[in-house]
């Protein structure tokens, strides 16, 4: 049996964490390969295998259990799951991949289960991801929860782009990059830039933290779809006075450092404001470049602000959300969240989006926007809040981002929704509104 490379170790023990500690599969990753001194090309196996097997996951559990009739231990499946990958989806010898499973499950989980493993894979190495598929729902097809592919259909209100958009969904994103301006240029940062995003570059590899201008907080790593909002904002015209700028739920902190630097460019600063405390500070860290537009950075809630009404000119509110926009970056989000908890959450958005209408002043405008295409938490939102409120009208968001072409939102006119299978990037929902 060869030696189980260190690679594929960690590409397991990420997927355990993950099922039985929740833990966010990114984070987890980049720990275990920093314990273990994994670089070049252990890591970038590590990163496909988490990545890859945690997107077509639901794909993969809908062939084992047409092979597996009993019961299976949740790390055994996991085995399963890595070793069906590399079977179906890379370019790894059979051979490979089977002796490899086969000699994880030795070591980490043991003897006992080596055998079903050896012999389902050997099955699954039968034939191609293509025949297993023949006549399977979309949801196996595509290896999203059935809710979810209902929720973003409906969401899209396209039938023809669904397939397109699931598929965007489990292709491996780039790396976006934004440039904030005043402080980096584009041209320092390499890669090919972004259409949607005048500060956005793709780097198609290498590790962004060798950059001087990350490295500086003059650039970041942002989708170009987080960066849209940021631009949203700062595009719209205000009347009177534009001093004093508020992002109501700053963490970790990447609009708030673009908000920033866009704010200082037109004489104005922005308060930060996180309800959690160790995302306040990633909130400080990422703004420290662009010092000159932040006003500060504060812990509170945002449903029950600590300044009084009308203090703000502009005001951003990123709203906690599902994240079903970001399935492609987020990829375990999709076997975690259920439609219990849109419902749970739009409560709470629609209370950030009145404390956040409360707090600008008459002339001024605000931002909601959410990493989520769902009707519920996006044209829901905001049909709730107008119809209660008076002072406030609902303005054209994409006649101020351009650069996305056909990104109207389908159940709110005025309001903008990017797709990951139209634009490139996550499908961010804005709407502008402006306080009368």
């Amino acid at each position: 049996m060869p030696k189980v490379d260190p690679a594929r170790l960690v590409a397991f023990d990420v997927l355990r964490a993950v099922a039985d500690n929740d833990a966010y599969a990114n984070l987890e990753l980049s720990r275990l390969l920093r314990e273990q001194g994994l670089g070049g090309r252990d890591a970038a196996l590590a990163t496909e295998l988490v990545g890859g097997t945690l997107r077509a996951l639901g794909t993969y559990d809908d062939i084992v259990d047409r092979l597996v009739t009993r019961e299976l231990d949740p790390p055994v499946r996991d085995a399963l799951r890595l070793g069906a990958h590399q079977l179906l989806a890379m370019r790894v010898p059979t051979h490979a991949a089977v002796d490899t499973t086969v000699g994880l499950v030795k070591d980490r989980i043991g003897h006992k289960p080596s055998g079903l493993v050896n012999a389902v894979l050997r099955k699954i190495a039968a034939q191609p991801l293509e025949a297993w598929m023949l006549d399977r729902a979309l949801s196996a097809r595509t290896a999203h929860p059935d809710w979810i592919v209902e929720a973003l259909g409906e969401a899209l209100a396209r039938p023809e782009e669904v397939e397109a958009l699931l598929a965007a969904d489990n292709a491996r994103p780039a790396v976006t990059l934004v440039a904030r301006p005043g402080l980096c240029d584009v041209g320092e940062l390499g890669g090919t830039p972004v259409s949607v995003s005048p500060y956005a570059v793709e780097l198609e590899s290498g590790d962004p933290g060798a950059i001087p201008a990350v490295r500086e907080g003059r650039a970041g790593v942002q989708d170009a779809g987080s960066q849209a909002v940021a631009l949203v904002l700062a595009r719209a015209v205000v009347e009177g006075r534009d001093e004093r700028w508020l992002d109501l739920c700053a963490g970790p902190g990447g609009k708030a450092a673009l908000l920033a630097a866009l704010a200082a460019q037109q004489g104005a600063r922005v308060l930060a404001n996180e309800r959690q405390p160790h995302r306040a500070a990633l909130v400080a860290q990422g703004v420290r470049a662009a010092v000159a537009g932040v006003l500060g950075v504060v812990t509170g809630d945002g449903t029950r602000p600590a300044w009084a009404p009308g203090s703000f000119d502009r005001v951003l509110v990123d709203a906690p959300c599902s994240g079903l926009g970001a399935l492609r970056r987020r990829p375990e989000s999709r076997w975690r969240r259920t439609r219990a908890d849109v419902e749970e959450l739009v409560p709470l958005q629609v209370a950030l989006l009145g404390a956040a209408l409360d707090s600008v002043r008459p002339g001024g405008v605000v931002v909601y926007a959410t990493c989520s295409p769902v009707v519920e938490e996006t044209a829901g939102v905001v049909a709730t809040v107008l119809a209660v409120r008076d002072d406030v009208v609902l303005e054209d968001a994409p006649a101020l981002l351009p650069e996305a072409g056909d990104a109207v939102s389908a159940h709110l006119e005025g309001a903008l929704q990017l797709w990951p299978h139209r634009h490139g990037t996550d499908a961010m929902f804005v709407a502008l509104l402006r306080r009368r």
